[in-house]
């Protein structure tokens, strides 16, 4: 497990996204009309703002306000703390609350795939950001067979990679996002 994220700026954001699953999956539903460094901030704002982390926690309570405190944790803050919302109480009622079941209980690429797919804000190009990071930074196996050729997220590894990758992505976004998932 890495002990750092460099999606922002922030080296306790970075711990936080790479210590914490559910902060990791918090950062990729806000990873939408904001750069990779907002979304990726935003897990570290909400837990100074509520207290905690927990699928519980943030399913229990009204984030509304919460993103909407200045400065704003997202762009959109009413939408995104819907979403945030409903991400934790799918990890909460699916998953005990635990986060990180997302990809330990998957027992294969299929259903690493369908269990990415059911969270709220996640489609086929974050299933592919997501599973990247979690075969390049976390070994996790399964996820392995739905790493796209092109670079991801996964392929950050410090400050610089990131503003490599960003740089590359403006150049081939639409042709990196029509790349379909490979079957498994």
């Amino acid at each position: 497990m890495p002990d750092r994220l460099y999606f922002t700026e922030s080296d306790e954001a970075n711990a936080l996204n790479a210590a914490d699953p559910m902060a990791l999956l918090v950062g990729f539903v806000l990873d939408q009309q904001v750069t990779v460094q907002k979304a990726f901030a935003g897990p570290l704002a909400l837990r100074e703002r509520l207290g905690s982390l927990d699928a519980t926690a943030i399913a229990g309570a009204d984030l509304e306000p919460l993103f909407r405190e200045k400065p704003a944790i997202h762009r959109f803050p009413g939408s995104m703390a819907q979403r945030v919302h409903d991400l934790a109480v799918h990890i909460r009622d699916e998953y005990d609350g635990d986060a990180a079941r997302v990809w330990t209980d998957a027992t294969d690429a299929a259903g690493l795939r369908a269990n990415l797919s059911a969270l709220a804000g996640v489609g086929e190009i974050k299933i592919k950001a997501i599973a990247a990071v979690l075969a390049k930074r976390y070994d996790v196996a399964v996820a392995e067979p739905l790493v796209p050729a092109h670079p991801t997220l996964g392929d950050v590894d410090t400050a610089e990679a990131l503003t490599e990758y960003q740089a590359l992505k403006k150049v081939h976004k639409k042709e990196w996002s029509s790349v379909p998932l490979p079957s498994v």
